[in-house]
């Protein structure tokens, strides 16, 4: 399930499905060139806590947590070339505006790595947040469009693998993904992260690092771990530190359960 630009939250510990120890679209918060297997629904159940010491917005109002239910399915029968469509639905369960259009859809295609040549990289270019409205101020619509590249480095001379290295660029609705003051210039910016399995430690654990550029809602640095408990079912608990907390509000903990059926 792609992550959606709101902040999700769900409880304290939650899990997600790996491929590879890692959740099937995502890393801690920007999308991965993993793509959700042809024909197997993924169940997605993901929350961001917020820092209270901190949670409050300018005006002296708690910043609100939010909830993010979804569902992924692959929808290629195919090795080489690889796409999953998802919905999801966000709430604050605060009443907030933006919980009257909690439905936001997504999609991706890409191609694993090693697909074009040898040892080429995955590439994969989708796009989430689509919102259904497109109006007034509590618009949902943000459509962030993105492309990403990503490559593990083989093990080396005895050395483990350093693991995964993914870069890229995103862009969405400037009349939504605004920055400070309402800045239209402020809906776009890279996409970096690191991935690997713990494996020195465990076959079941990951952990990853992840970067979305831009003064929005959505910008962050995040970092967390996994732990997969089956082949289906893990759990992810991170961190998020927001790049304008006046406007994506207090940092949070996040927490996310997938589940693939």
């Amino acid at each position: 399930m792609n992550k959606p630009v709101a902040f999700v939250l769900v409880g304290l510990l939650s899990m997600s499905t790996v491929a590879a120890l890692a959740t099937p679209s995502t890393q801690i918060w920007i999308p991965s060139t993993d793509i959700q297997a042809f024909g197997v629904p993924h169940f997605g159940l993901d929350g961001y806590f917020r820092d209270w010491e901190h949670g409050y917005f300018q005006d002296g109002k708690r910043d609100p947590n939010m909830y993010d239910t979804g569902l992924t399915i692959g929808v290629l029968p195919f090795d080489s070339v690889q796409m999953e469509v998802g919905v999801d639905d966000m709430s604050t369960l605060s009443g907030s505006k933006y919980d009257d259009h909690p439905i936001y859809f997504n999609a991706k295609i890409g191609v694993p790595e090693g697909v074009l040549c040898t040892n080429a990289p995955a590439f994969a270019v989708g796009g989430y947040n689509f919102g259904t409205k497109s109006h007034d101020a509590s618009r949902t619509d943000q459509n962030i469009v993105y492309g990403l590249t990503a490559k593990t480095l083989p093990a080396f001379c005895g050395l483990p693998s350093a693991g995964r290295f993914s870069a890229g660029y995103y862009t969405g609705n400037d009349k939504v993904l605004t920055g400070p003051g309402g800045s239209t210039d402020d809906n776009r910016g890279v996409l970096l992260s690191w991935d690997r399995t713990m494996s020195e430690i465990d076959d079941r654990l990951w952990f990853a690092v992840d970067y979305m550029g831009g003064k929005n809602a959505n910008g962050a640095t995040s970092f967390g771990v996994a732990w997969a408990f089956t082949s289906k079912i893990s759990m992810i608990v991170g961190y998020d530190i927001w790049n304008k907390k006046s406007v994506a509000g207090a940092n949070t903990i996040t927490t996310q359960l997938d589940i693939n059926f």
